[in-house]
C-alpha cells in the first residue's frame, strides 16, 4: 500500500465511524486536501476495494471499511503509540468493597467510552453490563436482525462465561482488540471487541470488554484503556 492509499484509507475509516455513511470520492476530496483530483481519489478507492480494505454497498455509492480495513486503523493506532485522554472522575466515591468498586468502575467507563462495557471478576464469578442506553443510540441497532445478533453474543457470553477461562487466562496486559471475524466467540462475528486485564493496587484482578459495532470509535474507546492503566501505574 502507498502512503497515499494509507491516507485515502484512514480518512474513509474515519469518515465512516464519525458519519455510519458509506464514504464517496466527493466527499474526501472536498474536506481534505490530498492535491489530487476525484477521479484519482476513486481510482486510489478501487485499488484498495480490490486489495480487501474497503467493500461498495451497490455500484452507486461510497466505500465501507471491511474487518482488514478495521485492521489496518487499529494496527496503525497501535503502532504510532495510544494516546490519553482525561478520565477524570473514575476514582470517585472509591470504595472498599471489591464489588461495589469493580461495579461503578464498568459503568463508568462505559459513559466515557460510549460503548458496551463488560467486566467479570472470575473470583466472585460476577459478570456486569454496562451502556446499554448509550450503545444502542448506534444506527447499526435499528435493524432489528442486528440487535438480536448482539443480545444473542451477549447472552452466549454470560451463559458460558466459565468456558471462556482458558481465553480469559491467555489475556496478558496488553490491550486484545478482535474484529468482527477475528473474534474467538462465535456469535460475534458482526461485532468488535476489546479485552483488557486489570487490577488496581488493594483489588482483585478484573477482565473488562469494551463491545460495540465493527465502526466503534476504536481511537477513543483504545485512549481510555491506556488513560486507566497509566493511572494505575502511578498508583502503584
Amino acid at each position: 500500500m502507498t502512503p497515499r492509499q494509507e491516507e485515502i484509507l484512514t480518512k474513509i475509516i474515519q469518515e465512516y465511524i464519525a458519519c455510519a455513511r458509506p464514504v464517496s470520492s466527493q466527499v474526501l476530496e472536498r474536506k481534505y486536501r490530498f492535491g489530487i483530483c476525484s477521479a484519482t481519489i476513486r481510482i486510489e478507492m478501487h485499488k484498495l476495494t480490490k486489495g480487501g480494505y474497503l467493500y461498495q454497498p451497490h455500484p452507486s455509492a461510497g466505500r465501507i471499511p471491511t474487518d482488514k480495513g478495521y485492521r489496518f486503523f487499529v494496527n496503525n493506532l497501535l503502532e504510532k503509540g495510544v494516546k490519553e485522554i482525561p478520565i477524570e472522575g473514575v476514582w470517585e466515591n472509591e470504595t472498599t468493597d471489591n464489588i461495589k468498586f469493580f461495579h461503578s468502575l464498568t459503568k463508568k467507563l462505559a459513559k466515557i467510552s460510549r460503548l458496551l462495557v463488560v467486566s467479570y471478576l472470575k473470583k466472585e464469578n460476577i459478570f456486569w453490563k454496562e451502556g446499554w442506553e448509550i450503545v444502542l443510540k448506534e444506527p447499526e441497532f435499528r435493524e432489528k436482525k442486528y440487535f438480536l445478533k448482539f443480545v444473542d453474543f451477549l447472552n452466549e457470553l454470560e451463559e458460558k462465561i466459565e468456558e471462556f477461562n482458558d481465553f480469559f487466562e491467555r489475556l496478558n496486559s496488553e490491550i486484545q482488540v478482535y474484529i468482527g471475524n477475528e473474534n474467538p466467540f462465535e456469535k460475534a462475528r458482526d461485532f468488535s471487541t476489546i479485552f483488557f486485564k486489570f487490577c488496581p493496587p488493594g483489588k482483585e484482578e478484573g477482565i473488562f470488554s469494551f463491545l460495540g459495532p465493527k465502526r466503534m470509535a476504536y481511537d477513543k474507546s483504545l485512549a481510555v484503556i491506556n488513560s486507566l492503566k497509566k493511572m494505575i501505574e502511578k498508583m502503584e
